[in-house]
């Protein structure tokens, strides 16, 4: 006999579990309907004012002009809150406003009355761009945009210019009433393309923190008027988390956002955009873990971040400052990221985080952007595995100021400047470095923390070296550079192989190592071999959606060891060991493919092979 009590228990799990509801949006829907497949709300905001945890909502085809500010989040990873786009079906959140009525002025310039009442409360032609780190170039930028037919067109600083320059561009003059813009279409008549300006600061992105356990799924999500987002100010994105616990975000497409794609990023406070020092910014650390919502593993990170399509950003594709934390990002394709370059700063990358804490960066395909992956401050317990980054215009990947423990295995980093280093701690196994090596000390002191935690554990400068360099393969054809360079961005020397390590106060480790062409070990090497024939190739197949990569015979029969957790030892100054982020041991056993590597002799480099010649690699898949 089932004791009363529990009687009334199993039936309040049994109703909770009924409870949980699928509400469904449509453009053909109504926001006065109940929300049910046959009676649709008209709009996502209206769902998620209804939604409760556990419900999901299912949106239908079409564009969706609004911005989603989720109420409220799910109770646990059982119990989300879940926004899809309806299986196979193309469903779009957009920022912008479509734009008629444009006046022809003269020749290919038109102008178009906008008024307040389109903006509201916000005006991102009025909404100057500024912030700690950032950098205007001599002139204004505004968070507005104009799009003719899907491309972007730029702002012109001024009207005079507009008038002058044969190119597409935009100004715009905001009034109280009215704001006039100004737009050059060539041989177009805007009226008879699509034409759209940003209207919205972000387009899926809660007001308040604290909205946790939230699954974002299936949509193209596009046009954002968004701030510039240091780590020392609330990380507003297109999409983005906001200083919350769990989030999945799943084969989506984040693209034409004015300064950055998705959001794992700090909460606001009267500090933002005021702390622009290295100083400042350990103040934003201890105030993140005084926070109501304390920056604490249970508190903050956990997200998943996959197979989604990131593009067409001016800041970053995806950054979070301290919210990305014990975070997986995995199996995205990241492109076009700050290509644009009307203004510059110092946090522009593909993917750029501050304090990676145990955070899983794998399986990722970025390129044509103007740097990689950036991690900076605060990458230990980090891995970066199994991506691969070619293309971009500056680097590939940015080590800044940390102290480690990390690891970067089975990566292919392929742009002409493939690591600049300026840490300490880290463990470089099986990788492709195509490009020059760049190192340097920093006066900067930095934190720590305890193993798997928040807690600051003690803080250092940055002295350099103290790095595990196994089995990689290192291509070159440039030779190192006399000095370190003084431009900005500044990298520091720059050199092929290792050799720039010889010199550091902290020795290195290295062996098992493969050179070509001027890529040469250091002193501290065992075991390297020097290849004297040509320079392994690798392309792009676009048709396939492979990389192409030419394994040659000096891969193969060279004196390596399986690598281990055990083998890497602990770090010099955080004193911690190389170790999952759930505290495990590891071994490098698997290759980027995920194929099992030789225990005896794993090949260097991110490819095992047995026989020389070419082998393909599948590209994460791009959503359109």
């Amino acid at each position: 006999m089932i004791h009363p009590l529990l009687h009334t228990s199993l039936l309040l799990l049994a109703t909770g579990c009924a409870l949980a509801t699928e509400f469904h949006v449509s453009p053909a829907g109504n926001d006065t309907s109940p929300g049910d497949n046959p009676r649709p709300f008209r709009t996502i905001q209206r769902a998620a004012e209804a939604a409760q945890p556990g419900d999901t909502i299912t949106v239908h085809a079409g564009i969706y002009r609004e911005r989603v500010d989720p109420p409220r989040g799910g109770l646990a990873d059982d119990r989300r809150i879940t926004y899809q786009a309806a299986p196979g079906e193309v469903v779009e959140i957009r920022g912008s406003e479509v734009v008629t009525g444009w006046t022809q002025t003269e020749g290919d310039v038109w102008q178009v009355a906008v008024p307040a009442s389109v903006f509201g409360t916000f005006n991102p032609f009025a909404d100057v761009l500024k912030g700690d780190w950032f950098r205007p170039q001599g002139r204004i930028h505004h968070t507005g945009a104009v799009y003719c037919d899907g491309r972007w067109l730029g702002e012109v600083d001024g009207l005079d210019v507009l008038k002058k320059d044969a190119k597409e561009g935009w100004w715009a003059e905001a009034g109280p009433k009215d704001t006039v813009i100004y737009a050059r279409f060539p041989g177009l008549d805007p009226n008879r393309s699509l034409t759209e300006i940003n209207v919205r600061q972000t387009v899926f992105y809660p007001s308040q923190p604290g909205r946790d356990w939230i699954t974002v799924r299936g949509f193209r999500l596009r046009h954002a008027a968004t701030p510039w987002a240091p780590p020392t100010a609330e990380q507003i994105g297109l999409l983005g988390t906001h200083w919350s616990r769990g989030w999945i975000i799943e084969n989506n497409t984040v693209t034409h956002s004015m300064c950055t794609g998705i959001t794992l990023g700090k909460y606001g406070d009267a500090y933002d955009n005021a702390a622009g020092t290295a100083e400042g910014y350990v103040g934003t650390i201890k105030r993140a873990l005084a926070h109501p919502i304390p920056w604490t593993r249970d508190r903050i990170g956990g997200h998943v971040v996959r197979r989604n399509t990131v593009a067409y950003c001016e800041q970053a594709g995806i950054v979070g400052s301290l919210g990305a934390i014990f975070s997986t990002i995995s199996d995205n394709v990241i492109h076009d990221i700050h290509v644009r370059r009307r203004f510059s700063g110092a946090e522009q990358a593909a993917l750029k985080f501050h304090a990676a804490l145990d955070t899983v960066i794998s399986g990722n395909h970025i390129y044509r952007s103007h740097r990689g992956i950036w991690l900076d401050w605060m990458t230990q317990g980090t891995q970066v595995t199994g991506n691969i980054i070619h293309d971009n215009l500056e680097m590939d990947l940015f080590l800044e100021v940390n102290h480690g423990p990390f690891l970067v295995a089975n990566n292919l980093l392929l742009s002409p400047l493939s690591l600049v280093d300026w840490s300490q701690g880290g463990a470089f196994v099986h990788n492709i470095f195509a490009g020059v090596l760049a190192q340097r000390s920093e006066h900067r002191r930095t934190p720590w923390h305890e193993a798997h935690g928040t807690a600051i554990a003690g803080m250092a400068a940055i002295a350099g070296g103290d790095n595990r360099f196994f089995n990689n393969v290192f291509l070159s054809t440039k030779a190192p550079t006399p000095t370190a360079s003084t431009d900005i961005p500044y990298t520091g020397r720059q050199f092929p192989g290792l050799t720039g390590y010889d010199e550091l106060t902290a020795p290195s480790l290295a062996e098992g190592n493969v050179y070509f062409g001027t890529a040469r070990p250091g002193r501290q090497e065992t075991g390297a071999r020097v290849s004297t024939g040509p320079l392994p190739t690798f392309r792009v197949d676009t048709k396939t959606n492979r990389l192409l990569l030419q394994i040659p015979q000096d891969f193969l029969g060279v004196g390596t060891r399986l690598v281990h957790s055990e083998q890497l030892g602990r770090t010099r100054v955080s004193g911690l060991p190389f170790v999952q982020p759930d505290g495990s041991p590891f071994r490098v056993d698997r290759d980027l493919r995920g194929y099992v590597r030789s225990s005896d002799h794993p090949v260097p480099g991110p490819i095992e092979a047995t026989v020389p010649g070419e082998v393909a690699i599948d590209l994460p898949i791009q959503i359109p």
